[in-house]
Order: C-alpha cells, then sequence, then structure tokens
C-alpha cells in the first residue's frame, strides 16, 4: 500500500456458518483475541499467500501487518511447551515448506530454474534484459 493509504478503521460484515463460528470464536479465544483481532489477521495471513508481498499499514493488536509467526507461535503453545530449539524448529519447517511450494511454482512457471552448474536457482532469461 502507498504511504497514503487511508488507515481509518472500517465496518465490514459477512456471514458463516453457526459451527464456523464457533471455531473461529474458540481459536480467537486461545489466541487470546477479539473475534475481530482474530478474522482480520487471518484474512492478511491468508491474503500473503494470494499476492505480491507488500509492506501493510501499521494497525493494533498483537497481529500488525497479518504476521503470521506470532499467530503460529501462539497456536503452538497453546497444545504444549516448547524450548528455544524446539520452536525454530516447528517454525522453521512452515518455512521450509512455504519455499518449497514457491520454488515448484515458479519453475512450473518458468520464472526460475535449479542449474547444478550455477550452483542453485536462477532466474530465466538473462537478467540484464539482453
Amino acid at each position: 500500500m502507498s504511504d497514503s493509504a487511508d488507515t481509518n478503521k472500517k465496518y465490514v460484515k459477512t456471514y458463516v456458518p453457526a459451527y464456523q463460528k464457533a471455531e473461529w470464536q474458540d481459536h480467537a479465544d486461545e489466541l487470546d483475541m477479539s473475534q475481530s483481532e482474530f478474522v482480520r489477521t487471518m484474512v492478511q495471513a491468508g491474503r500473503k499467500g494470494f499476492e505480491p508481498t507488500e509492506e501493510e499499514p501499521d494497525s493494533t493488536g498483537s497481529d500488525p501487518g497479518g504476521n503470521a509467526l506470532e499467530t503460529r507461535v501462539l497456536e503452538l503453545l497453546a497444545d504444549d511447551t516448547f524450548s528455544w530449539d524446539e520452536l525454530l524448529e516447528a517454525v522453521s519447517d512452515d518455512i521450509e515448506s512455504r519455499l518449497d511450494e514457491t520454488l515448484e511454482d515458479l519453475q512450473a512457471n518458468d520464472r526460475i530454474r535449479y542449474s547444478g552448474r550455477d550452483g542453485g536457482y536462477t532466474l530465466v532469461g538473462d537478467r540484464d534484459g539482453d
């Protein structure tokens, strides 16, 4: 978003099945979030997977800009106690999976390729645009 983005809060209304609302409320309670904050955070986190990464304007709440890492850590800790290394491994597994999927998609769309000769992944075509 641009620096001049309107950061005034606006009301958004949606309808979901009762069971889904209950699940969302339970999850929000586990994360010590309001339902509105939970929905806003989950929508922002979900959008990250569908759009180019852009800096989101600062928002209030425990998960500004839709930072999914905080949500993931809270989800993990809701079920158990983890050491630093265990938490790092748990969240790293998530990023490794996302990176793997992203690399596969980029290769499938002929935007990058793996080259043993070049020692790793490289852009398809000339980087200088020649």
